[in-house]
C-alpha cells in the first residue's frame, strides 16, 4: 500500500505491543492461555521444601512400580 506521498505503508497484524497474538502467550503460573503470569489472577503455587520432598517421594514410588494412593495422584496432578 502506498500513502499520499508515495511511501510504502505496511499494515500491522492484530496483536499486542509485543507483536504476539493472544492465543500464543502462556501463563507460567496456571498454564492458562492468553495472559502472562504477572497478570494471572490465580495465586502462585507454593513450592517449599516439604512440597518438593513430597513430589520426589511420589515420583520415586511411581518409578519403582509401587501403587499410588488416590491422594498421591491428586498431588501429582496439582503439580
Amino acid at each position: 500500500n502506498l500513502n499520499g506521498n508515495g511511501n510504502l505503508v505496511v499494515a500491522r497484524a492484530e496483536g499486542n505491543a509485543a507483536g504476539q497474538n493472544g492465543n500464543h502467550i502462556w501463563c507460567y503460573n496456571c498454564r492458562g492461555v492468553g495472559h502472562y503470569a504477572r497478570n494471572c489472577i490465580i495465586r502462585p503455587k507454593r513450592r517449599d521444601a516439604a512440597y518438593l520432598h513430597t513430589q520426589l517421594l511420589i515420583a520415586q514410588k511411581e518409578e519403582a512400580g509401587i501403587q499410588l494412593q488416590a491422594e498421591e495422584y491428586y498431588l501429582m496432578a496439582a503439580a
